[in-house]
């Protein structure tokens, strides 16, 4: 675990700045075999931004992704560049923490800028967090704006984490999505949406560190993880962990020495082939001595389902749970 260092949040992103399109983990050759670019570049036009791709984006061997050598190389030329002012990925995968003994933190931490992904990202995230106490958004990769259809609020929450510095008051997206849209835009069926599942009553407020919840645990016993003292946790899963894998990821984080300061819980919502139900997950956190008498509030649009909220790894948030979902309030303060 790291002790804590000072926050340094990025500059926001404008109309007319580059972003840097790097692939940490899975190679952008996988996304290309179904080729939804149109609907990325018509996006990225509109909110003025411009892409640019790093050199070794396209590397894929037979783990689907690039040697560390090269995709350490294209992390660190996108943070020293000048002329770029964020960084998005093209996906996650499975090894975005191979990187982590090879990153220069002190080159990082002199170039803040907006970092963008998710799911196997976590790794770098959370590890960029304890390491140099800047700010990284868990948010769309460059793959998920392809998306044709059923996008929104994904585009509107990213916006406002790294294009505004408003506090974002998170509503529940009226419906969501868990499919292989990428493969096939037309068949697609959303499902309404129940609204947050409010397991534990109470109020917190802290610094968010999270993402997803097995990745983190590749973090336990090493100097890349950040303090849990003082943190609201926002954790989700994929289809792959079912409510036995999350219950034993879970209570591993929650006996580190430091997780009796975690502040309350934000649980994302699951995949439905996960087979997660709000009972399981209820009994889940019942069992969890280090969340007695502090809220918790699942069924958020963070995660492996659409829509998919953009929050600030490191930044603050107040969390409010009530007797119902609709009675609980989520608020991003300091992104």
């Amino acid at each position: 675990m790291s002790a804590r260092v000072q926050t340094v949040i990025p500059p926001k992103l404008r109309s007319g700045d580059t972003v840097r399109v790097v692939a940490p983990a899975r190679s952008r050759a996988m996304i290309m075999e179904h080729d939804n670019t149109r609907w990325i570049d018509e996006r990225f036009a509109a909110m003025g931004l411009t892409l640019t791709f790093g050199e070794h984006v396209d590397e894929d061997d037979q783990f689907r992704s690039g040697s560390i050598e090269h995709r350490v190389a294209d992390l660190h030329a996108a943070f020293a560049d000048p002329g770029v002012a964020g960084i998005l990925t093209v996906i996650g995968g499975f090894n975005s923490n191979e990187l982590l003994p090879h990153l220069d933190f002190d080159l990082i931490a002199a170039h803040p800028k907006v970092f963008c992904g998710y799911s196997d990202i976590s790794a770098l995230q959370n590890a960029i967090l304890a390491r140099t106490g800047l700010v990284t958004y868990s948010g769309p990769h460059w793959s998920s704006w392809g998306m044709r259809d059923h996008f929104e609020p994904t585009g509107d929450w990213f916006r406002a984490a790294v294009m505004d510095d408003t506090p974002i008051a998170v509503e529940p997206a009226a419906a969501w999505t868990d499919d292989m849209w990428f493969a096939d835009q037309d068949a697609r069926t959303p499902v309404p949406n129940e609204g947050w599942w409010a397991l534990r009553p109470g109020q917190a407020t802290g610094r968010i560190v999270g993402g997803n919840l097995t990745t983190l645990g590749l973090l336990q016993g090493t100097s890349y993880l950040p303090s849990l003292d003082g943190a609201l946790l926002f954790l989700e899963d994929d289809f792959e962990s079912d409510a036995a894998h999350v219950a034993r990821h879970l209570t591993s984080l929650l006996q580190l020495p430091d997780a009796g300061g975690v502040t309350g819980l934000v649980v994302g919502r699951f995949q439905s082939s996960s087979g997660v139900t709000r009972e399981a997950l209820d009994e889940i956190v019942a069992r969890q001595p280090a969340l007695r008498g502090k809220p918790v509030l699942a069924g958020v649009d963070l995660g492996h389902t659409s829509p998919l909220l953009t929050f600030p790894v490191g930044g603050g948030a107040e969390l409010s749970v009530g007797t119902d979902g609709g009675s609980s309030r989520l608020t991003i303060t300091r992104h």
